[in-house]
């Protein structure tokens, strides 16, 4: 204590700690979703790892000791199935989530089709709010504070020129963050998001080989570099944490800086 603050001081490394409580990462089996699953279990978290990919639910479940599930979490009676399928097997009620699903179709608005825009709103929306939903109703009911972070987009803050149904649909998932913010509150249940700008995911390598492309990417970037899914992973982990214990409805930005660069910078 100084002599003008007796205030107690907080074992720090010690709000990082998960230890006793069950957290879903859906979209775990690859990228973001890996490295999220292995943070939250290295945090002492029993970690239940979603994927649509059977085999790559059970590589990641067995990486982190976790409990492998496989579904398509766009359907409301799959999630359903989540629900009562991992509490059995657990023995014990999930406390929360990270919901990193989703995908971007490339096309002019108005070579935009309703069946794309349709499909961007079930990969990058719907999923949201059916594991919301279903995860926090079982949540309230069984008394289980926690926690609900959700992967977002710079392109839910910004234009999303080319790809404007996914920036429409993850603009629509930072307001269902506020939202959900808003209402659980009460219930000792914290809703954020994570907005990622250029990460490189297995997926993004694996469609761009073109090492010129990265670089013109990585000049765009104020800190010079373009972001790795541990990035993102380290944000999930912050906001599943008591760190973050006095936040909520919030998004999170880890773009490198590029949303706060001047769009007319001298010549």
């Amino acid at each position: 204590m100084t002599s003008t603050d007796q205030s107690p001081v907080p074992a720090y490394q010690e709000l990082l700690r998960l230890d006793g409580r069950n957290l879903v990462v859906v979209g775990a089996g690859q990228g973001m979703g890996r490295q999220t699953s292995h943070a939250l279990a290295q945090c002492g978290a029993r970690v239940v790892c979603v994927d649509i990919d059977k085999t790559l639910a059970h590589e990641i479940a067995e990486e982190v000791n976790g409990v492998a599930w496989t579904g398509d979490v766009t359907k409301d009676s799959e999630v359903a199935r989540l629900v009562e399928e991992t509490t059995a097997a657990l023995g014990a009620p999930l406390g929360g989530f990270v919901d990193i699903v989703g995908l971007a179709e490339w096309v002019g608005a108005l070579e935009l089709e309703e069946k794309t825009w349709d499909s961007q709103f079930d990969i990058c929306l719907r999923h949201a709010y059916l594991l919301s939903r279903h995860i926090g109703r079982h949540m309230v009911d069984t008394g289980t504070p926690g926690t609900m972070v959700f992967i977002a987009s710079v392109h839910g803050l910004t234009a999303s020129v080319r790809h404007g149904a996914y920036g429409a649909a993850k603009a629509g998932l930072i307001s269902w963050v506020r939202t959900l913010g808003n209402e659980l509150g009460a219930h000792g249940i914290r809703v954020n998001a994570v907005a990622p700008g250029s990460i490189i995911t297995p997926r993004l390598a694996a469609a761009h080989k073109d090492e010129t492309r990265q670089e013109r990417t990585a000049s765009l970037v104020p800190l010079g570099r373009m972001g790795l899914p541990f990035n993102i992973a380290s944000a999930a982990l912050f906001l599943t944490s008591e760190l973050s214990a006095y936040m909520t409805g919030q998004t999170v930005v880890v773009d490198g800086g590029v949303t706060i660069k001047d769009p007319f910078p001298s010549l």
